[in-house]
């Protein structure tokens, strides 16, 4: 099943996606008024037996991120085996995830254009994969943790690659300026895609392949991503962990190729669907 949050005419909503169109839940579960408290409230299995009723066309939509207010939203760095080669610098594969986290305000969903802001020219690109937890816990087993996931969606985890020099031991400012990454388009539950299964993963910019790899390369699997961020701090229903990019990103060109207004960016993973976003200038100071 795909499930995606949206607004129409400026009123939120959400629902199942299907090859005819969205069909609304909004009014259709008890209790349940957002795809984040599905989330919460185990309400899978009633929007599952809704199988019928008017469709919405997605271009009638504007699609925001799928869960709209997560309590967390954990980011892998470095992930892929050939990242950390990328790197040039002679370090051994690592022990333990690199990871940094991002705030709700730093994303946009799909088809909604990312800022460039004023600050930087230096806005890049990074397709990644990412989980949405469906049932929270401390501890997981690395066995037991992909049991924990409600389903996968896409990831362009924006950045303003000189920003992340400006501090000496953390990346937080580069990967945090409002409207700079997308999530979406809708999330895939797990029985549909199983998150065990190898996933292929490409970013195209304005249509040319950028990157590509698969999750078999990944250093840190799903399941361990679980587990050792469950290690240290309770995981809760709707959180999200973007798990991790390929090599190929702007910033490792010669020279390297910043996003600019007018450019397209894709993210597409077989199974989940196609993430597409456009480029914009800030246009406005909304202090």
């Amino acid at each position: 099943m795909k499930l995606a949050s949206y607004t129409k005419d400026g009123t939120p909503g959400f629902g199942i996606v299907t090859e005819a169109g969205i069909i609304p839940l909004n009014g259709r579960l008890d209790g349940i008024t957002s795809l984040q408290e599905l989330i919460e409230n185990d309400g899978f299995d009633a929007a599952q037996a809704v199988t019928d009723g008017a469709t919405l066309d997605p271009a009638d939509v504007t699609f925001t991120i799928p869960v709209g207010q997560p309590e967390k939203i954990w980011c892998i760095g470095v992930n892929y085996g050939n990242r950390n080669a990328e790197y040039k610098d002679g370090s051994d594969l690592p022990k333990y995830p690199s990871l940094f986290v991002r705030s709700r305000q730093s994303f946009v969903g799909h088809g909604v254009p990312l800022e460039r802001p004023r600050v930087s020219e230096q806005l890049d690109y990074e397709g990644e994969i990412a989980l949405v937890i469906g049932k929270g816990g401390r501890d997981i087993s690395r066995e037991s943790a992909l049991d924990h996931v409600f389903g996968m969606t896409l990831c362009n985890e924006g950045t303003i690659r000189d920003w992340l020099r400006h501090g000496k031991f953390n990346v937080t400012q580069g990967k945090n300026f409002d409207r700079s990454g997308a999530i979406g388009p809708w999330i895939v539950t797990a029985d549909e895609l199983d998150p065990e299964a190898e996933l292929s993963l490409e970013t195209r910019v304005n249509g040319e392949v950028r990157q590509k790899d698969t999750t078999a390369n990944m250093m840190f699997p799903f399941d361990v991503l679980i587990s050792y961020l469950s290690s240290f701090a309770t995981l809760s229903p709707g959180d999200i962990i973007v798990t991790g990019t390929p090599t190929g990103a702007g910033a490792r060109f010669d020279p390297p190729v910043w996003l600019k207004p007018g450019d397209v960016v894709e993210v597409e993973v077989p199974g989940i669907g196609i993430l597409s976003n456009g480029v914009a200038d800030q246009e406005t100071n909304n202090a």
